[in-house]
């Protein structure tokens, strides 16, 4: 009798352990059904995903030209004055002469250099898979105001493990810098240094 007893109250306790684990929670945290799993590639492949471009623009123009150009004629004509049988009238001379010289000297220098990072948005997938992106940056600072907009296409085998990617590997690679507020009447002519450069050029 007691070793039923002792039986029936073991699977008792089994049972009631069993339902109460049953109900209870996990000591880990549930994982979000939105959440990406563990070994997930954080690199930009589809239309919406985000990249950051690195910026390093250098542009170096250096051009000269040097033209020499010289041209000298020298003609003379001697006439002895001798018409045949009718008449003499003596010697005749004609010369002539031209000198014509052309120098010219153009030396060109340019440079130029842009640096910075920008995140931009893949908005298309060419059927190659490679990326259109397309992105804006603005910066207000204390009432300068500069946008910055890049677009081009991307490889996708270029973007590098922390989803950068050069600007010198972007294909048609478009950035346009423009700045307004304070400082921008202080960085171009007024109208009238406009008129002049047009009236006199040089």
């Amino acid at each position: 009798m007691n070793g039923k007893t002792t039986l029936t109250f073991v699977l008792a306790t089994l049972v009631l352990f069993s339902a109460t684990c049953s109900h209870a929670g996990s000591i880990w945290a549930k994982r979000s059904k939105d959440m990406k799993a563990i070994y997930a590639d954080d690199v930009a492949r589809q239309i919406g995903d985000v990249l950051t471009i690195k910026i390093t623009e250098d542009s170096k123009v250096d051009n000269k030209a040097k033209r020499d150009l010289q041209k000298e004629a020298d003609r003379s004509t001697t006439f002895n004055g001798e018409l045949g049988k009718f008449a003499d009238i003596g010697d005749m001379g004609v010369s002539a002469g031209s000198d014509n010289k052309l120098k010219s000297k153009a030396d060109f220098k340019d440079e130029r250099s842009f640096v910075d990072s920008v995140t931009v948005v893949v908005m298309d997938i060419l059927p190659n898979r490679n990326l259109v992106v397309m992105g804006t940056r603005t910066r207000n600072i204390a009432g300068d105001i500069q946008t910055i907009e890049i677009s081009g296409i991307v490889r996708p085998s270029d973007v590098a493990f922390d989803n950068t990617v050069k600007s010198e590997k972007v294909a048609d690679f478009r950035i346009v810098s423009k700045n307004s507020g304070i400082s921008a009447p202080y960085n171009r002519p007024g109208w009238l240094g406009r008129i002049f450069d047009i009236i006199w050029p040089f």
